[in-house]
């Protein structure tokens, strides 16, 4: 069979690629243009939607919430990442505590924040009657660490498993060499183990900033953005501008920046983790 021939097989996928993203995306970038709220006759103002965004106090606040809240889930994600995939690596009870971590990613989104509710609910939660639980509905900054907790919690078994994964692939020879040489476990790890886990790190890096601009859904079901808009990160600003504010177009032109502030912070995290090679 030809390799023309072999390009019509792919074209189903094209098509259906193309009638379920690309499509919807020029549906947005249409609706960004108007000023409509869903219910009302769409009026075409052209780029006056992205001129507000850029003047908008409320945008570069969630903007400020969302790189916080990406900082704080980003940096332990990771760093908990490689170490429980080292700790568990090799160790005869590495499969069921990977299965116990992954499991939470697993529980529906709404049944995992009603536990996490009726847990750590400061007034009648079951954690307060033993422990102090510190105000989190009352202080932005104690419902942001909450909603951290809640997702690094939910994604940890995750990013264990791409690590541990990086890890197996690693020669077991190379890090033999190197104790025949006198490497102790600490140099082994800072000069064989670690360059070798870039990629698995850099994909993690990627895919969870991603996921941090995107966030919306704990956020949503937790805090509801609250107290104070503590927690409006930008996708709960979209939500709330789109939906409950009934701005339909401006959440378009919204929904355009930040697919554009995730593909720039995507790439050039990507680009530096790999310059430093």
């Amino acid at each position: 069979m030809g390799r023309n021939n072999a390009h019509w097989f792919a074209l189903p996928a094209v098509a259906l690629l193309g009638l379920f993203l690309l499509y919807p995306f020029l549906d947005v970038l249409r609706f960004s243009t108007w000023d409509w709220s869903g219910l009302s006759e769409p009026r075409v103002v052209g780029l006056e939607n992205y001129r507000n965004i850029l003047r908008d106090p409320d945008f570069y606040n969630s903007l400020r919430i969302t790189l916080i809240f990406g900082v704080m889930t980003l940096i332990p994600f990771v760093i908990l990442s490689i170490l429980l995939a080292l700790a568990l690596d090799g160790q005869p009870y590495e499969r069921p505590i990977k299965a116990l971590l992954f499991l939470p990613g697993l529980v529906t989104l709404g049944g995992a924040t009603v536990a996490w509710y009726t847990l750590f609910s400061p007034e009648y939660g079951a954690l307060a009657s033993v422990l102090p639980v510190p105000r989190w509905d009352q202080s932005p900054f104690w419902a942001l660490v909450l909603i951290t907790l809640f997702t690094i919690w939910r994604h940890i078994g995750y990013g264990v498993l791409v690590v541990s994964a990086r890890l197996k692939a690693i020669p077991k020879a190379l890090l033999e060499a190197a104790a025949v040489d006198g490497a102790t476990a600490a140099q082994a790890f800072r000069y064989i183990t670690l360059p070798l886990l870039r990629p698995a790190i850099t994909f993690l890096v990627v895919i969870g900033t991603v996921l941090t601009l995107q966030g919306y859904t704990a956020v949503f079901l937790l805090t509801r953005g609250g107290p104070f808009g503590g927690t409006e990160v930008l996708g709960y600003y979209l939500y709330k501008t789109g939906f409950e504010v009934g701005r339909l177009g401006y959440a378009a032109a919204l929904t355009v920046i930040i697919l554009v502030l995730t593909l720039a912070f995507a790439l050039a995290q990507a680009r530096l983790l790999r310059e430093e090679k």
